[in-house]
């Protein structure tokens, strides 16, 4: 039994937040009042602490990035008070996997690291059952895996058989625990694919009541279309919609500002966080013809003499001299590479930043993962305080590897945002906490969690800010065990392994 005395709580629902004490009895909040008697095996003194549910974070790749397996305490989120994540997001999942295939993650991580073991989202689900995690997890569908397991890697359209198998899956998979569906529609296997079809699959989604997230078609010039789409998607089929990572792109911050305002007048929600850079795929930046039919096409537009100068002058016209500033954190096998810009290294190399970026996607196999400076921050911020608004890492928790940088969001993402509420106060806090809690627990439809009242999980969050105006994560309980003790992460597995409807 644990017990925490005279804590400022701010409770999830947008209240204002009251000082009061909190017992915990294994892995539930057991009563909330003053109990100044009262004996317990842990006493907390929260004097000078706010009291949260835990934070909700809706966009994250540690399973992209396997370090549900390989981090399985998942210590960067824990230590910025997340209990609580999703995966399986931008169309790609480690399930539903119809013949035991990672390739639609080959983009973020080394997919030998693990032995697959499962193929359905209950047989995955129970493996990490049996494995435990440091936090919450609950997965998408993600559709670019489903369908390239059904189809390969062409990019034609299904046929009314394929459709057909196509929604069993998804059916059964959402029976089996599975929140919703992702699509990640800007990729080169997605890119194509017909509004009938996103229709089709989302409205077995809308029929069990889960959620479909979107990775836009187009974050730059065809943003408003993008936007369009989703919105039509929502509406036809009253599904609980989430646009991911949703960001002012610079030069496109109009479109940004527009989009902003047609979603105030529909259901939709969007994630996004208070950093200015991006993190992807270094093969990403390849024009987006270069980017079809699979890693092995690729590399042959890449080495074969003609269009290898095309991919060149396209690089050149569309991205300029601002790939120069693009900065690589992940190369496996390349570890002299990590944190070194495209423009160091095409000095060193003697060539152009074209020939450069075409050389190090060769070189790391496709699997360099970069930063990209390409956020306008303060329209990201203001876009963050919105109703429509949810916060996300958009990140993985990562080992402390020289071999690995991180970017700040990976770590930080939720102290941040609550320093920018509490120094330039755009939103109250209480209404910030909302945001991160139980708004997040209502879209993804969380029993039990989000809000600070008896019966619910004790998934908590304690912290302080400094005078100099930083966050600080004290404590941190995950299903009433301590995951985080006086800002330091302990190696706890008590997550649970989240199911919808469950």
């Amino acid at each position: 039994m644990v017990l925490i005395k005279g804590a400022q709580i701010i409770d999830g629902t947008g209240k204002p937040a009251y000082k009061a004490d909190v017992l915990l009895r294994g892995d539930k909040i057991s009563a909330i009042g003053a109990f100044p008697n009262k004996k317990a095996d842990v006493v907390i003194d929260g004097l000078g602490l706010f009291l949260t549910p835990g934070f909700i974070d809706v966009n994250t790749d540690s399973d992209h990035y396997l370090s549900l397996f390989t981090e399985p305490y998942q210590k960067d989120f824990v230590r910025q008070g997340v209990t609580t994540i999703f995966g399986g997001h931008c169309g790609s999942s480690l399930a539903p996997l119809l013949y035991g295939g990672l390739e639609s993650i080959r983009k973020w991580s080394d997919i030998n690291q693990i032995n697959v073991d499962w193929h359905s989202v209950g047989e995955f689900l129970k493996v990490l059952d049996r494995r435990g995690l440091g936090v919450n997890f609950g997965t998408l569908i993600g559709h670019s895996t489903l369908r390239r397991a059904l189809i390969g890697e062409g990019l034609r359209d299904l046929t009314i058989s394929d459709l057909e198998i196509f929604k069993k899956y998804i059916n059964d998979s959402m029976k089996e625990g599975a929140f919703g569906i992702s699509t990640g529609l800007s990729y080169a296997h997605s890119r194509q694919v017909p509004y009938s079809e996103i229709k089709e699959l989302v409205q077995v989604v809308a029929e069990h009541k889960g959620v479909y997230a979107t990775h836009l078609r187009n974050e730059k010039e065809g943003l408003l279309p993008a936007i369009y789409e989703t919105l039509k998607v929502a509406e036809e089929t009253g599904v609980e919609t989430l646009i991911s990572h949703f960001k002012p792109i610079y030069g496109y911050e109009r479109d940004y500002q527009t989009a902003l305002e047609i979603m105030t007048l529909a259901n939709v929600h969007y994630d996004t966080y208070p950093f200015d850079t991006s993190v992807i795929p270094i093969y990403t930046l390849l024009p987006d013809w270069a980017q079809v039919g699979g890693f092995e096409v690729i590399r042959t537009y890449l080495t074969t003499p003609g269009t290898r100068e095309n991919v060149v002058k396209a690089i050149s016209a569309t991205k300029g001299d601002e790939i120069g500033d693009i900065r690589i954190a992940q190369a496996p096998g390349f570890s002299h590479l990590i944190g070194k810009t495209i423009r160091e290294l095409a000095e060193n190399e003697g060539l152009s930043l074209p020939e450069t970026l075409i050389k190090m996607i060769l070189l790391t196999n496709f699997r360099a993962v970069v930063f990209y400076k390409n956020i306008a921050l303060s329209l990201a911020i203001a876009g963050l305080m919105r109703e429509q608004a949810m916060v996300s890492s958009n990140g993985a928790s990562l080992p402390d590897d020289p071999d690995i940088l991180k970017q700040e969001r990976f770590y930080n993402t939720f102290p941040r945002f609550l320093e920018v509420v509490n120094s330039q106060k755009p939103i109250s806090l209480e209404k910030a906490i909302k945001k991160i809690t139980s708004d997040a627990a209502r879209k993804f439809g969380l029993k039990q969690r989000g809000v600070i009242q008896s019966d619910n999980f004790a998934d908590l969050t304690m912290f302080s800010f400094t005078p100099a105006g930083k966050m600080k994560v004290e404590f941190v309980f995950v299903n009433g065990e301590m995951a985080v003790k006086e800002g330091e992460a302990r190696s706890s597995l008590s997550g649970t392994i989240l199911r919808h409807n469950h």
